[in-house]
């Protein structure tokens, strides 16, 4: 079976992106260059920043697909939501209840959602 192991998002400035995810998610990368950075997240999931204009075949903008975070409960959420506004956050979604639990969203410096939430216990 294929493994999902593996998001890369197409980024204009993958420096300034470093900054961006190495403040939001409190983790150094472990590989950083000009046109690529890499991070592995706790979980073991890997997150890359590659340089659109380098990538083949070129990518769409972004916009079409959010990278999602889960949190155990509505504190964590909301505790995540108060760290990323303190670290410069872009809210495009203030916390709320939606059919699938307790989310908010953010976006990053290439327009990318980013979205947190903890699962309702009923999800419609």
């Amino acid at each position: 079976m294929t493994t999902l192991n593996y998001i890369l998002l197409a980024v204009a400035d993958p420096l300034k992106s470093e900054t961006f995810y190495s403040r939001l998610l409190d983790i150094q990368p472990v590989e950083k260059a000009p046109t690529f950075v890499l991070y592995v997240l706790p979980n073991g999931i890997k997150l890359g920043l590659w340089i659109k204009d380098e990538m083949e075949p070129k990518p769409l903008p972004a916009g079409g697909v959010e990278v999602t975070f889960t949190e155990p409960d509505r504190a964590a959420v909301s505790a995540t939501y108060e760290t990323w506004k303190q670290r410069g956050a872009t809210i495009v979604q203030e916390p709320s209840d939606k059919d699938f639990g307790f989310t908010f969203a953010a976006k990053d410096p290439d327009g990318y959602i980013l979205r947190v939430f903890a699962r309702a216990e009923n999800p419609r």
